[in-house]
């Protein structure tokens, strides 16, 4: 461990540098840093306060790896700070499974070790062990690091026990629960987490609660009304299609082609084109279908042409992504070659490859006879395409990150 006074030199090198630093990128990387070096002096106060401006900063660049680890960052001081709750809860923000699984692997070894500091024994034992899963096997130093902490947590259970149960991810963002859709003889209400009806059955059918209101439709009628989680009447019966609201918007249908509008929740039409086939809105933007598949936001400002045969986003580890994902990128497809665009409309890879696949820092890209390589998120070529599989090209991939320990 460095000295005090080195690290004050180390200190005052990033501030210096932040008077230059224009961008939100190097501003987000190097307050996030400046609140290592002040958290490990012991300056918890400075430490929180660059964390929670680097955060900011990581969140205006969109992308979902620089605010997980700013969000990290900021954990660790608040765990320092014992302020363990809004620690948790940043934590496992943080944790996306779009994330690569190294750093997936250290937040949860740091949320182990909150969960370790508030005596939540057994819950940080889940956390160790899904560090392993992810990395256990190509990662010595982080096994080490899981032994340890596990001896720690061996002997704190023969002295205290293992402490209160775990509590789930929604607990621990403090997500509340809405009711659930519940029969009750023939028709349909809403339950609460206890299971008693909050929301009396007087339903032919009932949608799940999304953003605080639920699809309802009544016995007498085809169309659907839109009621709050207290059972009030938001809308009166409207439309006789709907689906879930998302991002504040629901997409709605009197039927027949090219049909679908988006309302608001006082039932104001906000996208009013008319699509063939749509998805919900995600931060602000949503695949559409008209003559072919594109993307629309939510002042209904076509940003990606309804040109595409199909958006088919995959993740490096094999999961589909129906439009973006949360970073907000998408495989689009036309004539069977891949491309990737963002949620601005921007083509960020263009659609010349027969397979592409959205990597955490990259995209693997295969040439059609088996062999795959990788481009960068600037759609530059990062490795050839001479590898068997995807598999080998994330294992480059790993060898060239250069942060082994991104939290710290």
């Amino acid at each position: 461990m460095a000295e005090p006074d080195e690290f004050r030199t180390i200190r005052r090198r990033l501030t210096e540098k932040l008077g230059a630093a224009v961008d939100n990128k190097s501003r987000a990387r190097l307050l996030s840093l400046r609140a290592v070096v002040s958290r490990i002096l012991g300056e918890l106060d400075d430490a929180l306060a660059d964390g929670r401006l680097a955060l900011t900063y990581a969140e205006a660049t969109g992308e979902l790896r620089r605010t997980a680890v700013a969000q990290a960052r900021l954990a660790h001081v608040l765990r320092w700070r014992g302020e363990f709750v809004e620690a948790d809860r940043l934590f496992a923000e943080a944790n996306s499974t779009e994330l690569p699984e190294r750093l997936r692997a250290v937040l949860h070894e740091h949320a182990g070790r909150s969960c370790y500091d508030q005596g939540r024994l057994m819950e940080a034992c889940h956390h160790f062990e899904r560090a392993l899963d992810l990395r256990g096997t190509e990662d010595p130093e982080l096994q080490a690091r899981i032994r340890l902490s596990l001896d720690a947590v061996a002997e704190r259970v023969a002295e205290t026990g293992f402490g209160p149960y775990p509590r789930t991810r929604e607990e621990v963002l403090e997500s509340d629960r809405p009711p659930a859709p519940a029969r009750d003889g023939d028709l349909w209400g809403f339950a609460g987490p206890d299971g008693d009806m909050v929301i009396a059955a007087e339903y032919a059918e009932a949608q799940p609660f999304r953003d605080g209101l639920a699809w309802v439709r009544r016995p007498e009628t085809e169309r659907w009304s839109l009621v709050d989680r207290t059972g009030a009447t938001v809308l009166e019966p409207s439309y006789p299609v709907v689906r879930s609201f998302s991002d504040g918007l629901a997409w709605v249908s009197d039927g027949g082609d090219a049909g679908w509008v988006a309302i608001d929740a006082t039932g104001e039409v906000v996208v009013p084109h008319g699509f063939a086939d749509v998805r919900p809105f995600r931060r602000g933007v949503a695949v559409v279908r008209r003559d072919g598949w594109g993307a629309v936001d939510r002042n209904g400002r076509i940003v990606v042409p309804t040109r595409h045969h199909g958006f088919v986003t995959v993740l490096a580890d094999g999961r589909y992504v129906d439009g973006f994902t949360e970073e907000g990128l998408a495989v689009v497809d036309v004539a069977g070659r891949r491309g990737v665009v963002n949620r601005a409309g921007k083509v960020l890879v263009p659609p010349t490859h027969p397979a592409l696949v959205i990597h955490p820092v990259a995209f693997l890209v295969g040439d059609g006879t088996g062999r795959w390589g990788a481009l960068d998120r600037r759609g530059e070529p990062l490795i050839e395409p001479v590898h068997r599989d995807r598999d080998e090209v994330v294992a480059e991939i790993e060898r060239l990150l250069v942060d082994t320990s991104p939290v710290l």
